[in-house]
């Protein structure tokens, strides 16, 4: 099959899913078993090319590349992506890195409000989260409890 082509129906299928199901997400829930399955097959889709199929990121995420960004950082417990609450990892994947970081941060995170609806970033968020062990989901809560 075209490696092309197998992006576009994952999309499609999780589209078609949302749709059919008559969900609107609003939030990230990783307790949703419709939500999960449908951010499973968009963030296989959209973004497991640069953080990996099991959520692992790139090697030496941490370290600037030449051009001055950083690798894509783990989706896993043990990256930093359960330190923030639902709201900034939802504007950085809809308006990528150049719409949330400083202007002192070269971010490589490209937008995706073009390609996913709200609801699908809020699935793919979703799935994410469903990764997270227990205490880090507990911690990633308390975020979202703040005012």
């Amino acid at each position: 099959m075209n490696p092309l082509i197998r992006p576009l129906i994952l999309i499609f299928a999780a589209t078609a899913a949302l749709s059919a199901c008559g969900d609107s997400l609003d939030r990230a829930d990783a307790s949703n078993a419709k939500a999960v399955a449908m951010g499973e097959k968009l963030y296989i889709a959209k973004c497991a090319e640069c953080h990996g199929k099991n959520l692992e990121g790139q090697p030496a995420w941490r370290s600037a590349q030449e051009d001055g960004t950083l690798p894509a950082p783990p989706h896993d417990d043990t990256g930093h992506t359960w330190h923030h609450d639902d709201q900034l990892l939802f504007k950085y994947t809809k308006l990528g890195g150049a719409g949330v970081a400083p202007p002192s941060f070269k971010s490589a995170m490209p937008a995706f409000g073009a390609d996913l609806s709200d609801s699908e970033i809020w699935a793919v968020l979703s799935y994410i989260k469903s990764r997270w062990s227990s205490k880090a989901q507990a911690r990633q809560s308390q975020l979202n409890k703040q005012p």
